[in-house]
């Protein structure tokens, strides 16, 4: 059994990140995913939330939404429609995402709610990974 993970994290059109880590935990559809070495094999579609890794007394982290991540016993990498890093993130902008986002919510009918509602998840996640609170 391995004793660390080798991460990658990619979108289309860039590789955002790639180490090592002694854990990773990755946002699922179905909630977060906690992976260890020697994760018995998997294949899982990303929500919309933060990649958090583990590396010795190191934590890094980044959001994603959208895509695919691959577990292999020895290797986690996250396929992701958007992936930022917390470097990137604005953290003001987000805040105004999201209270903008919010307003609509209360507004919004059935047929546009699922974008509306990705854009406030989207928006928590940055808030939350670049340390603004949620």
């Amino acid at each position: 059994m391995a004793d660390s993970l080798r991460i990658e994290v990619v979108t289309p059109s860039r590789r955002v990140m790639e180490g090592r880590a002694d854990e990773v935990r990755i946002p699922g559809v179905l909630g977060e995913l906690g992976i260890l070495p020697g994760h018995t094999e998997l294949l899982t579609s990303l929500g919309t939330g933060e990649v958090t890794w583990f590396d010795g007394n190191t934590t890094g982290r980044l959001v994603v939404q959208g895509g695919f991540a691959e577990v292999q016993p020895d290797a986690v990498t996250v396929l992701a429609s958007i992936a930022e890093t917390v470097d990137e993130i604005d953290l003001e902008a987000a805040r105004a995402t999201l209270a903008e986002a919010q307003e609509k919510l209360k507004t919004v009918g059935a047929e546009d709610f699922d974008e509306v509602d990705s854009v406030v998840r989207l928006a928590t996640a940055r808030i939350s990974a670049a340390g603004g609170g949620a």
